[in-house]
C-alpha cells in the first residue's frame, strides 16, 4: 500500500488544516484506491506566532477608488475582472448606478425596477448558504447586504432585468470568495466552480438561461492601479507582514527549520514503502530540504505544488543545497505543479535538468487566490494519481 504524506504550506492552522487534509485525501483517493494518506501538520508545533500580538506592525492604510476601464467580451479571460470584484464586490453595481438616470417619481401603479430582484433576494436569503455551498460560507450574509445596499435601486434603473440578475449574482459570489481570502482559508475554489455558482444564482435571481458558464459580461471590468493597490493593502498582513503566520512561518523555518525536518523524518521512518510526499508552498521546501539532507529510500516520489523551493535554490537561500550544486542522486523523482497565475510558484526543470518535471495547472483564479486553489483543482489530482508509485 502506497503511503502519501501530505504537508501543508504557510499560515495553515487548525481547524483549517483538518479541512484541507480531508479535501486532499478525498481528492487523491478518488483517483487511486488503496492509498494511506498521512497528514504532516507542522503548523501547530513549529509554526510562527507573534509573542506580543503584532505590536511591531504599523496599521494598514487604505487607498482611494480609481476608475475601472472597459475590458474583454464573452470568451476572453476574465481573471483580472474577478480580481477587481474580489477587491470590491459592488464595483459593477457602482458602474451601473453611475449610468442611471436621475431619480424621478414613479407614475401611479408602476412597479419599481428593483422590486423583482429584491423579491428573489428574499427567497434566496431563506435558503441560507446552501446555493453557494461549493464556495464556502457567507452567501446568506452577502444576500442580506446586497438587498440593503443603496446601489441596488439606481443600478436597476439602468440595467435590463437579465443583466441586473447576472451582476447581482457576481456581486454575491465575489463577496463569498472575498470572505475566504480575508480569512486566509486554505481552500479556494477554482474558476469553473465559481462560474457555476454565478450561473445558478443568476437563474434564481431571474436571468434567462445561458448555459453553465457566466463570465463578466454585462459590465466588463479591468484592474485599475488604485483598485489593485486597494486589494494588496487589504491583504498586506496576510501576504507580507510577520503578524500573519504565513510570513512568519517562512522566516521561522529558514532560521530554525531542523525541528520541522526532524518531525518529518520521524514520521516517514514509521511508514512502509513505497512513500510519496505531496507538499504545498513552504511544505515543498521542508520536504525537499529533508530529502536532500537525509537519504530516505522509502520515498519514491516528491510532489510540490505552488513551491518556492526552486527560487530559494537559485537565489542561494535554500538551507540544504546551494546553487550550483546538483540535486543529490538519492532525491526521488520530483513532480512540480505550478499555476502560471500563482506568483509564489516556481519552476525546477531548468535548474535540475532531468530530475524535475514541471507541469502547469490553471485554477482560473487571480493571485493570491491561485496560491490556495491547487487542492480544489481536478487537474492536480490527475497528475498526482498518474505518478504515484
Amino acid at each position: 500500500m502506497t503511503a502519501v504524506v501530505f504537508i501543508h504550506g504557510t499560515g495553515v492552522r487548525e481547524p483549517g488544516f483538518s479541512a484541507l487534509a480531508g479535501r486532499f485525501a478525498a481528492g487523491v483517493s478518488a483517483l487511486r484506491g488503496g492509498l494511506r494518506v498521512v497528514p504532516y501538520y507542522w503548523g501547530g508545533a513549529h509554526g510562527a506566532a507573534l509573542a506580543a500580538g503584532g505590536a511591531s506592525l504599523p496599521p494598514a492604510t487604505g487607498t482611494g477608488r480609481g476608475p475601472l476601464a472597459p475590458g474583454p467580451g464573452p470568451g476572453d479571460d476574465d481573471t483580472a475582472d474577478w480580481a477587481v470584484l474580489y477587491a470590491d464586490p459592488y464595483a459593477e453595481l457602482a458602474l451601473a448606478a453611475a449610468g442611471s438616470a436621475p431619480a424621478e417619481e414613479l407614475p401611479p401603479g408602476s412597479v419599481p425596477p428593483d422590486l423583482r430582484v429584491r423579491a428573489r433576494l428574499a427567497d434566496l436569503l431563506a435558503e441560507g448558504d446552501g446555493p453557494a455551498a461549493e464556495l464556502g460560507p457567507g452567501l446568506a450574509r452577502a444576500v442580506a447586504d446586497l438587498a440593503a445596499h443603496p446601489l441596488l435601486a439606481p443600478a436597476a434603473t439602468s440595467l435590463a432585468p437579465d443583466d441586473l440578475a447576472e451582476v447581482a449574482a457576481r456581486c454575491l459570489t465575489a463577496q463569498v470568495v472575498a470572505g475566504l481570502l480575508d480569512t486566509d482559508a486554505p481552500l479556494v475554489p477554482v474558476g469553473v466552480t465559481r462560474d457555476a455558482v454565478v450561473g445558478r444564482l443568476a437563474a434564481v435571481l431571474g436571468a434567462s438561461a445561458r448555459g453553465a458558464e457566466r463570465g463578466v459580461r454585462s459590465l466588463a471590468l479591468r484592474v485599475a492601479s488604485s483598485a489593485a493597490s486597494r486589494a494588496v493593502v487589504r491583504r498586506r498582513r496576510a501576504l507580507t507582514e510577520a503578524a500573519h503566520p504565513a510570513a512568519g512561518d517562512v522566516l521561522r523555518y529558514l532560521s530554525r527549520g531542523e525541528a520541522v525536518r526532524a518531525g518529518l523524518r520521524a514520521l516517514i521512518a514509521g511508514l512502509e514503502p513505497p512513500v510519496a510526499i505531496v507538499a504545498h508552498s513552504l511544505g515543498g521546501i521542508i520536504a525537499l530540504d529533508t530529502l536532500v539532507l537525509t537519504p530516505l529510500p522509502q520515498v519514491r516520489l516528491l510532489v510540490t505544488a505552488g513551491s518556492q523551493a526552486p527560487f530559494l535554490y537559485e537565489s542561494g537561500s535554500l538551507p540544504s543545497l546551494e546553487h550550483p550544486a546538483p540535486l543529490p542522486a538519492h532525491v526521488p523523482d520530483w513532480l512540480n505543479l505550478y499555476d502560471p497565475r500563482d506568483l509564489l510558484s516556481y519552476l525546477g526543470a531548468g535548474l535540475f535538468p532531468g530530475r524535475v518535471t514541471d507541469i502547469a495547472v490553471d485554477s482560473r483564479q487571480p493571485f493570491p487566490a491561485a496560491h490556495s486553489g491547487y487542492w480544489t483543482n481536478s487537474e492536480v489530482y490527475r497528475h498526482i494519481g498518474e505518478r504515484l508509485p
